[in-house]
């Protein structure tokens, strides 16, 4: 049996293009340990924050979001700490209401979510100004990247045979 679980998803269009890289696993293996290194060791540009639905409403799971490109800019870190953190934050309760996350594994789980949302390569541009494709964008990135992590997709069988046709909307080639 796996230690963790790793979902992805790539949702929307444009500046507010959402792109989730996803984390799952127990408290008291390699993932656990991973979420407190993170939640313990921000970088200059780089931040971890936990996932909150309300101020003193914190995810369960214990949740955190960590950004994958350098935040620059209030604006930027006012969108990651806004919508975005809502978003994920809904979706990781939204998993443990409807199932997907079981609801007996919520205190022993954490969930780790790496956010991209800006459609440029490379960093944050600040070009990303609709709030709410930040949010629907991010919720739904997460909430499919979580469903994929727990029902472990894709197969092997499903990346041989889409590897074949599929095409990176990001690749020069």
């Amino acid at each position: 049996m796996a230690d963790f679980f790793l979902g992805e998803s790539l949702v929307g269009e444009g500046n507010e293009v959402a792109h989730i890289d996803l984390v799952i696993g127990s408290k008291t293996g390699p993932a656990g340990a991973a979420f407190c290194n993170a939640l313990t060791n921000n970088k200059d540009g780089f931040t971890t924050l936990l996932a909150v639905v309300a101020p003193n409403l914190a995810a369960k799971p214990d949740t955190i979001l960590f950004n994958k490109v350098t935040i620059k800019g209030a604006k930027q870190a006012v969108q990651m700490f806004g919508p975005a953190q809502a978003a994920v934050a809904r979706a990781v309760v939204d998993s443990v209401e409807s199932g997907v996350i079981p609801r007996d594994k919520a205190d022993d789980y954490v969930v780790m979510v790496g956010v991209r949302r800006d459609g440029r390569r490379g960093s944050f541009t600040g070009d990303a100004a609709d709030d709410k494709k930040i949010y629907d964008y991010n919720y739904q990135a997460t909430k499919e990247s979580i469903q994929r992590a727990m029902a472990k997709k894709p197969s092997v069988q499903d990346v041989i045979t889409g590897s074949k046709t599929a095409k990176h909307p990001f690749s020069p080639k």
